[in-house]
This record gives C-alpha cells, sequence and structure tokens, in this order.
C-alpha cells in the first residue's frame, strides 16, 4: 500500500496540508494510507527503515532541525528509491539545491499561494499515484486484485497467506495489518509464484513469511503470529517447499 508522509515545522501549515490531504483521500477510492505527520525528519527516517515503504513525501525545505528537507529527500531515496517527494515550501530561491542534490522531486508547491495551493496537492496525489501503479518493480514480485472499484497492488513479499472467504466465490488475503476480500479462486492464487503453496483446503500461505511448521499439530505459524492449518494431504509438500526455500 502507498502511504503519505508529510514532514513540515510550521504547526498550522501542517496541519491544513494534512486535512487536505485526508479528506481528498476520503473521496477517492485509492488503495492509499496517510502514515502520519511530523515536523521532525528523523521519525520519518526511522519509519522508512524499519517497514519496507512506497512513499508520497510532501516536505518542507526549510525545517528548521539539523536536516534540511532537501537533505531528507535524499535520504529517504535510500530506503525508498521510487519515492515521489513534493517540496512545500515558501522559499522558491531554494529549489536549485534540489538539483543539486539530485532527488528528483515530483513537483514544488509555493505555500503562499493558497489559491490554487490545494488544487496543486491533490494533482500531485493523482500524478504519484499513477505512477506508483504503473511502476514495476524487478527485485518485488507483484499481484493485481480487484477490491470494489479499486485495483490494488499487492507486493509478494508483504503477503502472509490467502484464505478461502465465508462469501461464495471470495477469498481474503492477509497481510500485516490489514486483510482484502476480493473476487478470487484458491486455485488461481497457489499457481501464481512457487512461494504460494497450498497447505489446506482452505488456505494458501506465502512461504517467504512462514516462521514455523508444527508438524505434530499440523499448524504454520506466519512471521507475524498468524496460524495457518495444515491438512495431512497437504504436509509432507509444504514441509520439503519450505526446507527448499530456507535452504537457498
Amino acid at each position: 500500500m502507498l502511504k503519505i508522509f508529510v514532514c513540515d515545522d510550521e504547526i498550522a501549515h501542517r496541519n491544513k496540508l494534512t486535512r487536505m490531504i485526508t479528506n481528498y483521500l476520503l473521496m477517492k477510492d485509492y488503495d492509499v494510507q496517510f502514515q502520519f505527520a511530523t515536523d521532525d525528519p528523523m521519525m520519518i527516517l526511522s519509519f522508512i527503515s524499519k517497514h519496507k515503504t512506497e512513499g508520497i513525501y510532501f516536505l518542507d525545505i526549510d525545517l528548521k532541525t539539523d536536516l534540511n528537507g532537501i537533505e531528507l529527500a535524499k535520504k529517504i531515496r535510500d530506503y525508498d528509491p521510487t519515492a515521489k517527494i513534493i517540496f512545500v515550501t515558501t522559499y522558491t530561491d531554494l529549489v536549485y539545491l534540489t538539483f543539486l542534490y539530485k532527488v528528483e522531486a515530483l513537483d514544488y508547491i509555493v505555500k503562499d499561494n493558497m489559491d490554487t495551493f490545494q488544487k496543486r496537492v491533490t494533482e500531485c496525489i493523482d500524478v504519484a499515484i499513477e505512477r506508483y501503479l504503473n511502476t514495476n518493480l524487478e527485485t518485488r514480485p507483484q499481484i493485481w486484485i480487484k477490491n470494489g472499484p479499486v485495483d490494488v497492488k499487492l507486493y509478494v513479499d508483504e503477503i502472509f497467506y490467502f484464505e478461502s472467504s465465508p462469501t461464495p466465490h471470495k477469498l481474503i488475503v492477509y497481510l500485516d495489518n490489514r486483510r482484502i476480500e476480493y473476487i478470487g479462486k484458491i486455485k488461481e492464487v497457489e499457481s501464481m509464484y512457487e512461494v504460494f503453496c497450498r497447505c489446506h483446503q482452505s488456505y494458501v500461505v506465502n512461504l517467504m513469511n512462514v516462521k514455523e511448521i508444527n508438524k505434530k499439530e499440523r499448524v504454520i505459524t506466519m512471521a507475524n503470529g498468524a496460524k495457518c492449518l495444515v491438512s495431512t494431504r497437504h504436509l509432507k509438500k509444504v514441509v520439503n517447499q519450505f526446507k527448499k526455500l530456507t535452504s537457498c
């Protein structure tokens, strides 16, 4: 899921920008999450260093900290190479520094021009999301699912397991902090990638995110603590495929 961050030292403007973004997301059918707004650049770097993130970053240039917005943007790229960075600033004379630091910003929005400010913010979100959806990372395989009217891009490494839904012809895909129900077949899922392994009539697990397999109790524990049942029929295959993956 694409995440949005705001870093601005002016609390009034930070709150105003936050409201604009969250209100716009409520109006749109985007698979996007507003993560947080802060005046501390280290808070953003701490988060993205611990979580695989593709994000949209609205950054003030003059943050009045040891790290300015341009230096922050450069460090963000170390963790999130495809980061969509938008500079929000009062100081247009500092824009040239973004070329010096080669941060490849998506846009620059001047704070003082409130007549066009909101329009520019929402346009940047639209463009960033379009680029995100059209970007394929060779290092991170992905799948697409349909969640109502919304096309959702999921990276294979963020998926824990799939479960047949109580609703006919539907599946539930489980990620670390959310679940998505969509129309699909369990048989189709297991053939998508080698790491997707059928372990039960109702479950397909992602072997990349399996922590352990209890053969005696026939239970798989995922890396996030979730548990999936393993049928006798599928136990040997799951254990062998897991051993093969972990021995590589």
